[in-house]
């Protein structure tokens, strides 16, 4: 990919630039390139694919939530992770349980399902796997984005302040597995969908130990009223 034409915020730029240049990045722009060609549908809308990035500038992230990719479903996704565009209804399965267990911890009951509130406070939604095609999860996954996002989650270990890492699911849970807990705080469940929520999801309390952490730090405490 070419950095000079890429929409990236420019802390995450600055940070990210080396990966641009890299044969996986050239490899996978030629892969989403042809699925675009070939008339597949992609989600989200290729201006909104660094959308976490563009929400979340680096010197302004205190907490960094880690999904997988994003949903399959046309009008869901915008390039945050868990998070869909205002209008949709209902809201994706992960997500309610997001919200549910959210209300049972501070009481908050949402039912926008944009995320964006949260991003603009520091809050970094952040898949793995920032594309997809329509109807097909897990469809890009091994083409190269993971490698981009495991160097993202590098700059964001490597940051001196700490930070608060979510990592709901084994997914998350191996791609954080080489941040400093000395440093940083790690918030590790079961991933919030039906299939396992009721693992250890709902009862962990996610936010509320987030919060705890921030004011620890004698920082604001994040709203998470969307």
């Amino acid at each position: 990919m070419n950095p000079d034409r890429i929409q990236l915020e420019p802390s995450w730029k600055a940070a990210l630039a080396d990966e641009f240049a890299q044969d996986y990045m050239t490899d996978l722009r030629a892969f989403l390139l042809a699925e675009l060609k070939a008339g597949k549908r992609i989600h989200p809308n290729p201006d909104e694919w660094f959308n976490a990035f563009n929400h979340t500038p680096l010197d302004k992230v205190r907490v960094v939530i880690l999904g997988q990719d994003p949903y399959p479903t046309p009008g869901h996704a915008h390039g945050l992770c868990f998070s869909v565009r205002p209008e949709v209804r209902p809201l994706p399965k992960s997500l309610q349980n997001i919200f549910k267990e959210l209300e049972d911890d501070l009481g908050i009951r949402n039912t926008c399902g944009s995320l964006i509130p949260w991003a603009d406070q520091g809050v970094l939604l952040l898949n793995a796997v920032l594309t997809v095609e329509s109807g097909r999860s897990a469809s890009h996954h091994g083409k190269g984005w993971e490698r981009f996002t495991d160097r993202a989650v590098q700059v964001l270990n490597g940051q001196e302040r700490p930070l608060a890492f979510v990592l709901w699911g084994r997914p998350a849970q191996q791609k954080g597995a080489h941040i400093d807990r000395s440093r940083h705080r790690v918030l590790e469940a079961p991933h919030p969908s039906p299939l396992s929520v009721h693992r250890g999801f709902f009862g962990s309390r996610p936010f509320s130990k987030i919060n705890a952490f921030l004011e620890g730090q004698g920082q604001a405490p994040i709203d998470w009223r969307t």
